[in-house]
């Protein structure tokens, strides 16, 4: 069936600065440094928003025909979109938040290229590589400095059902009435919930000022397109970037339920705070969910025991069906990481003391090499093997959603992981628990495994 698509024609609006002849150039010559065709798949993934799309080949097979053309002037740019999804406007008009988010993915993409340029430093490097962070988050505006401690970063998967979704709107409601803001992936599901609850208990709370920050980056922007509340959005130039973004910009971590995308996540940041240096950080980190997602909590914290061990498992809490307590624990915690950062005269807005070795720093290449290669093994040390566990749920997300990914998997079949026995068996079961609970795909539709686990 095809799309109801539109012609039409946008200015900025936001804080996007004034382009040069030079950059709007650059952007224009469609295949020159794959700018153009990047700028293309994110904008498209943006006016998608509330579709049923969830990978980048379908959404690109979709709309075909849709392009875009920029034009520089005196005032501004603007920008000609033909064939654009007609589900993004109203009476022809394009939605503000749609708009405001379509500059915010051209603003990052002329960043992260000039950046690279400007900026001297040398991204093989972790302390560059964070100062990157910074720097670009900078650029975004999503730092407040003037704030006390009050973001909750909230992850979870983009296809959950119904009961899970509805209690992440309940969390996010109990967080919004304690002034927290929030921030997720900026996708539906699990990272629109929370912001949504959030939205009618900051109107209650009177609070003029609520924070609904979005980060993703265009490896997965078709699956997880922005949904319409985030306010801030930005578009980091890979996952590590983009996960690194999340525990600076962040005071505290709520988990909800999800597939190998949230998996990737608790790993991610288990691994960090399992590293010598941050042992004494505070950082909650909560996962939660309704009673009927018990289950799904009790396999994820027996998987967590069997590969990275108790020291692991102290790192969270899980909190099952009760809304109000959950968020007095972030409220708690965020207490304790300003008495924190006042002590150590650390930022608020920015976690700098906390130390994210380069195992999780430098893009992993999800191929079928790099892939079959993974380090997993009980002699490997806790945080690094916890690396290469979320390298590897990273990868069943690229074969999954990602089009080089998807492509990768067509042409060679699918990736394989090899590992110790006693860490496959308990990766197996828990794969096997989220193609049951349909938690690899949107629901309704057969999932074909990217993958192949070898014991």
């Amino acid at each position: 069936m095809t799309e109801e698509t539109i012609d039409t024609s946008i200015t900025a609006v936001g804080s996007l600065e004034v382009l040069s002849q030079f950059e709007v150039t650059r952007l224009k010559k469609a295949g020159e440094n794959g700018l153009y065709d990047l700028l293309r798949r994110c904008v498209l993934a943006i006016l998608n928003t509330g579709s049923d799309i969830d990978n980048t080949k379908t959404m690109l097979e979709t709309f075909p025909n849709f392009h875009i053309d920029i034009e520089q002037q005196d005032r501004g740019i603007r920008l000609n979109l033909i064939n654009a999804p007609k589900n993004a406007f109203v009476d022809g008009k394009m939605i503000r938040s749609t708009q405001e988010m379509v500059f915010s993915a051209l603003r990052d993409i002329v960043y992260t290229q000039a950046a690279n340029k400007q900026l001297g430093l040398n991204l093989r490097t972790s302390s560059d590589i964070t100062d990157y962070v910074f720097q670009f988050l900078r650029n975004a505006h999503l730092m407040n400095p003037g704030s006390d401690p009050r973001i909750v970063v909230c992850w979870g998967g983009h296809s959950i059902n119904k009961n899970e979704y509805k209690y992440t709107k309940d969390v996010g409601h109990e967080l919004g009435l304690r002034g927290l803001d929030i921030c997720t992936g900026c996708g539906p599901g699990a990272m629109k919930g929370p912001m949504k609850g959030a939205t009618i208990s900051h109107a209650k709370q009177r609070i003029r000022n609520g924070r609904y920050i979005g980060l993703t980056e265009p490896g997965i922007i078709a699956a997880e397109a922005p949904n319409p509340i985030v306010n801030e959005l930005a578009i980091l130039p890979d996952i590590e970037k983009r996960l690194e973004a999340f525990v600076r910009l962040g005071h505290g971590i709520i988990i909800f339920p999800g597939g190998v995308g949230t998996a990737e996540e608790l790993l991610y940041i288990l691994g960090i705070l399992l590293h010598p240096d941050n042992q004494d950080i505070p950082f909650p980190l909560v996962l939660t969910g309704p009673k009927q997602a018990a289950a799904y909590f009790e396999q994820l914290h027996a998987f967590i025991g069997a590969t990275l061990g108790p020291s692991a498992q102290q790192k969270y809490r899980i909190i099952v069906d009760d809304k109000e307590a959950v968020a007095q624990e972030m409220a708690q915690g965020m207490e304790q990481v300003k008495a924190f950062r006042k002590q150590t005269k650390d930022a608020f807005h920015f976690n700098w003391h906390l130390n994210i070795s380069e195992d999780y720093q430098h893009p992993f290449e999800p191929n079928h090499e790099n892939m079959a290669n993974l380090r997993l093994h009980k002699t490997t040390p806790t945080h690094e093997l916890a690396a290469d566990l979320r390298r590897a749920f990273s990868g069943i997300v690229a074969g999954n959603v990602k089009d080089t990914g998807i492509l990768a998997i067509e042409q060679h079949g699918p990736f394989e992981i090899h590992g110790d026995q006693t860490i496959m068996q308990p990766l197996d079961a828990l794969l096997c628990a989220f193609v049951e609970q349909q938690r690899m795909k949107l629901p309704g539709t057969e999932y074909q495994p990217c993958y192949k686990v070898v014991t």
